[in-house]
């Protein structure tokens, strides 16, 4: 099983660095990601961006865009390019094609957001460099790492669910992003319609919850949300529907 999953992550790597080679428009997009967070955060924020709690929900988001900028392609791209078929009648079980797909969006947006983030320190101390390296509390960096591989995780299996339903690469990617700016925004709208009342009691309840604490709710809340789209994932994952969609 796991040498099976390995066969298609190769193979999803190979293709990978073709899709990412070939567009320039992906290309830019990462150009833009490495610049904004790499460089321009830590010339506006400095050591805060590595030093505050708050930095850890900026780098355990973040593979939510990366992994979403690849993972559409995963089986709706095999379908217009007239692989699926192929990759269908090879000996491959079902769950390691789905989770080897999925394996390979998660490894891309994760390590790129480790990259990101190593470029980042290196940024911040170049520019207040005082015979002392800096570098985030370990604690932030571990959480940030983890919460970083659920997100991507989670993002990924979502990601894959939609692809295995969508015709085209396009639709898959519309769906995809629309799903993420429902999840960004969803807080901000609750925000909104929540009574006077309710919003101070969230305001009080944050003020006094620990870091933690809001690690773990948030933990619990990723792990549910993939064991939730990793389950539906499976049950699509039919052969013989795939075939005939």
């Amino acid at each position: 099983m796991i040498q099976d999953i390995l066969v298609v992550m190769w193979k999803e790597w190979r293709e990978l660095k073709q899709f990412l080679g070939g567009t320039k428009g992906s290309r830019f997009g990462l150009l833009v990601f490495f610049a904004v967070f790499g460089l321009f955060f830590p010339l506006q924020g400095g050591r805060e961006m590595i030093e505050t709690p708050m930095a850890f929900l900026i780098w355990g988001w973040l593979p939510l865009f990366l992994v979403t900028m690849v993972v559409a392609d995963s089986f709706a791209g095999e379908r217009e390019r007239h692989t699926l078929e192929t990759l269908l009648a090879t000996r491959l079980p079902d769950r390691a094609i789905l989770f080897g797909k999925i394996a390979t969006a998660v490894l891309y947006g994760w390590g790129l957001t480790l990259c990101i983030l190593l470029m980042n320190l290196i940024s911040i101390n170049v520019m207040e460099w005082n015979q002392r390296p800096v570098l985030p509390p370990a604690y932030l960096l571990i959480a940030a790492a983890g919460i970083g591989l659920l997100v991507a995780a989670t993002s990924a299996s979502l990601g894959v669910l939609i692809s295995l339903r969508s015709p085209t690469v396009r639709q898959a990617q519309q769906t995809i992003s629309l799903m993420v700016m429902m999840i960004w925004f969803a807080p901000f709208f609750l925000i909104l319609v929540l009574p006077r009342s309710w919003k101070e009691a969230v305001a009080q309840s944050f003020q006094h919850l620990r870091l933690s604490n809001l690690l773990a709710i948030v933990t619990a809340g990723l792990l549910v949300l993939l064991a939730m789209f990793l389950r539906l994932a499976m049950h699509r994952f039919r052969r013989a529907r795939l075939i005939l969609d």
